[in-house]
């Protein structure tokens, strides 16, 4: 792997592409609770992270402070997601769509949760649909 230097600063720009893939994977899983109006989309560069995307939530503190609804931002490391071939560029925002709780309140579901539900068991229901409605 090519590292970056450490000077560069990272870059975002809106990824409308990845907002519009996740328009497609919310009505064809059923992920209800999603509202794609409060999820934001962000393509990065020079990123030194070793993940292919991250989701940010807005923390309560600065919803009540900013007087703003729950959101979320979505943000995809172009150096490594756009190398993905497009089913696994779905499965990834599929991995980001599954942080969310189905109360949309901008708190994020880590990926330790050890109980009934959780984060891989919801994150494997959702591979599961996107596969099985795929194929039909």
């Amino acid at each position: 792997m090519i590292k970056q230097p450490k000077n560069i600063p990272i870059v975002w720009q809106k990824a409308e592409d990845v907002k519009s893939d996740l328009k497609k994977l919310v009505v064809k899983v059923g992920l209800t609770w999603i509202d794609l109006n409060r999820i934001y989309c962000l393509r990065s560069k020079h990123s030194t992270a070793r993940a292919y995307a991250r989701i940010w939530g807005m923390s309560r503190i600065w919803q009540e402070t900013l007087n703003i609804p729950a959101c979320y931002c979505i943000e995809v490391i172009s150096e490594k997601y756009d190398k993905l071939s497009k089913i696994k560029q779905n499965e990834v925002l599929l991995h980001e769509l599954a942080h969310i709780p189905k109360n949309f309140s901008g708190a994020l579901i880590p990926h330790t949760r050890r109980k009934k539900g959780s984060f891989h068991d919801k994150l494997r229901n959702f591979l599961n649909t996107y596969k099985n409605v795929k194929e039909s």
